[in-house]
């Protein structure tokens, strides 16, 4: 079911319903959608209804309550049974984006630590979902307050696909840290990335900074080194899926051609990430799977072929920035600097 509602949030959960906005639909609609069962939750996932890592962490995590609540299961061992496959089917979705497997492994996480009667699994997996939604808010607001400093004296800053309130619960990583910058530099202008192949910088990035009243220039992705060549660009700031312990970032694809372009250009490269997309237990960017979306999006136009039927199609969803390129990782406990393997491992630590 779709409707249009008043909701503050990218995904919020209200009397037993899953409540995400839809994504697909932005920028000429403004709907949300009401999931009331979790494979209604894995297919807005799976279909970028909602997406971003934070984001569709919570969303999973709330799926995972949405199964609790509504599950037929007597008692509370067979609802851990289920929910442990609910979680595998969620963590199924989208691979690449290491906060899906990390909210579900907190959940149920949580989940066994409570007692074993089925009323305590569900207030458990409720309460713990609940409370990753507001511990969303409050870091992508220490991420961006924590980034704000490096663009204090910038004119220009550039970024590629949409790492905003719409990829997390509703502040953003790379754009709050836009957002906490302009309270204090308020003539910062945007360069927006379009982002192939979906179209997430020019469709939504875009759409946020207009809400917000922050300048912006959206460019097709082959633009973004003549503009980091001709204009006084400060610094550019993305978001991230996943970073390896070693500090290479998977983002969305194109992000590594602007890395290398900034490189050559001596503008800063930063990422913002909470420290929940930091996956200690990937080694490095190598080890990271690459999502491949479906070829009609680079084959079709509207339903339309507009490559020769001869043509194969290779569509990543994402690439991988080495650490080298990396100035920096933006997190809720502060700027991470290379080397990384090292300054991830004390973040983690303290």
């Amino acid at each position: 079911m779709t409707d249009t509602v008043q909701n503050p949030f990218t995904v919020d959960y209200v009397d037993g319903v899953v409540i995400l906005l839809d994504q697909a639909a932005l920028p000429a609609k403004e709907e949300h959608i009401h999931c009331t069962n979790w494979q209604r939750v894995a297919k807005a996932i799976a279909d970028l209804e909602v997406r971003g890592a934070p984001a569709i962490g919570v969303a999973a995590a709330f799926g995972m309550a949405l199964a609790a609540e509504t599950s037929t299961a007597v008692s509370g061992e067979d609802l851990l049974a289920e929910l442990a496959e609910v979680g595998e089917a969620l963590n199924a979705t989208r691979p690449t984006a290491v906060n899906l497997a990390w909210a579900l492994e907190v959940v149920l996480r949580e989940a066994h630590q409570a007692p074993r009667e089925r009323s305590s699994v569900v207030d458990a997996v409720v309460s713990c979902a609940r409370r990753l939604h507001a511990e969303d808010l409050a870091t992508c607001k220490a991420i961006g307050d924590n980034g704000a400093e490096l663009l204090a004296g910038a004119s220009n800053v550039i970024t590629h696909c949409n790492a905003g309130a719409l990829a997390t619960v509703g502040y953003g990583t790379a754009l709050g840290v836009i957002r906490s910058a302009q309270k204090t530099n308020p003539g910062l202008h945007v360069w927006v990335d379009e982002t192939r192949p979906v179209l997430q910088g020019g469709r939504l990035t875009a759409f946020e900074l207009g809400r917000d009243g922050i300048d912006c220039t959206v460019i097709v992705d082959g633009a973004a080194a003549s503009v980091l060549r001709a204009s006084d660009v400060g610094a550019a700031v993305v978001g991230a899926d996943r970073i390896a312990a070693n500090g290479d970032v998977a983002n969305k694809i194109g992000t590594y051609g602007l890395a290398i372009a900034a490189r050559h250009h001596g503008v800063p490269f930063y990422v913002a990430a909470p420290l929940s997309t930091i996956d200690p237990n990937t080694l490095s960017g190598q080890e990271i799977e690459i999502e491949q979306r479906p070829a009609a999006e680079v084959a079709q136009y509207r339903g339309a072929a507009i490559t020769p039927e001869s043509a194969q199609v290779y569509n990543p969803a994402f690439d991988v920035t080495p650490a080298e390129l990396v100035d920096g990782i933006i997190t809720e406990v502060g700027i991470l600097r290379a080397p990384y393997h090292v300054s991830i491992a004390a973040a983690f630590n303290n």
